[in-house]
């Protein structure tokens, strides 16, 4: 999910998790560029779900093409292990959800629209000597779905419908319990009597869905089970999620020393990325098996940015 535990300890586990999991979805080495702009490698990281490293790959493959040496740190889990390596510069870039950084990462809550967020994240980051480009269109958010044939029985087309039904039990991952953007959400917004059931993993808690023994699951609303006809995603009527906008979050002395010609780059693939876009290249890697890097760089091909 967009949101993890929270950020605020950990620098020594943060080493240490980077050092077991680095090389994650990626290869660490540049890859060489033809005109390369020198310099000190800039360090791009990932969180450890799907959309994350496709991000992160559309990101480093563009810069790469453009001449700049990027090493690949993907696949390193929370907010709370990955912070302390971006202050510390030890990581210089991250693919970041501005609702979910402001309100897991901050602890803060988050304004209700995309340029709102921007300037309140912008300023949360900023004593950390951490920077924002532009945000994308894309979004990537908490989006709940129940089954095809409840949702027809009992007219379920919003979050609040879920009323109509009795013994409604949410399942989703440990954290989502405490979460305003989950199961918290569900009972202290929604006034839902709820029941929470812990399921670790994303395929275990659709099994359970599917099989009837949970009533609502959270999933990203860029997973290829939001439009699945199997399924009907709920509408957020009293919005508990906060928008999701991607925005890359990079180190200040990057930023500073390889100035407009960098950030146009990056700029230019956020502006041509959207969340429908973001969905399929999902698809692509989590149901056909292709490979993030592989995704990232037909679509950078596709749109002219490689």
């Amino acid at each position: 999910m967009r949101w993890t535990r929270n950020v605020r300890v950990g620098a020594v586990l943060a080493a240490a998790v980077l050092g077991m999991t680095a090389c994650g979805g990626g290869d660490d080495a540049a890859t060489p560029a033809v005109q390369s702009k020198g310099g000190a490698p800039i360090v791009v990281a990932s969180f450890n779900f799907t959309d994350s490293l496709i991000l992160a790959e559309l990101y480093a493959n563009a810069l790469e093409a453009k001449g700049y040496p990027i090493t690949r740190k993907l696949n390193l889990g929370s907010r709370e292990l990955i912070y302390p390596a971006l202050k510390s510069g030890e990581l210089q870039f991250i693919p970041e959800y501005q609702g979910a950084a402001i309100t897991t990462g901050f602890g803060k809550e988050a304004a209700k629209d995309a340029a709102g967020e921007h300037e309140q994240l912008k300023k949360l980051f900023e004593a950390d000597g951490i920077g924002l480009l532009d945000y994308s269109p894309a979004e990537d958010k908490n989006t709940y779905i129940v089954k095809a044939d409840l949702a027809k029985e009992k007219g379920l087309t919003k979050i609040s419908d879920l009323s109509k039904v009795d013994n409604v039990i949410v399942a989703g991952g440990p954290e989502c319990e405490k979460r305003l953007p989950c199961f918290k959400g569900f009972t202290d917004v929604y006034k839902l009597k709820a029941t929470f059931q812990t399921v670790q993993e994303a395929g275990p808690r659709v099994e359970q869905l599917r099989s009837g023994k949970v009533t609502v699951i959270p999933v990203d609303s860029v997973s290829p089970l939001v439009g699945d006809p199997q399924f009907v995603a709920l509408e957020d009527d009293l919005a508990i999620v906060p928008t999701e906008n991607v925005v890359p979050a990079v180190n200040k002395k990057v930023l500073d020393e390889r100035g407009a010609d960098f950030a146009a780059a990056v700029n230019a693939v956020s502006k041509a990325l959207d969340t429908v876009q973001l969905r399929e290249l999902n698809k692509r890697v989590d149901s056909d098996g292709e490979k993030p890097g592989d995704v990232a760089k037909d679509w950078l091909k596709e749109k002219s940015l490689i």
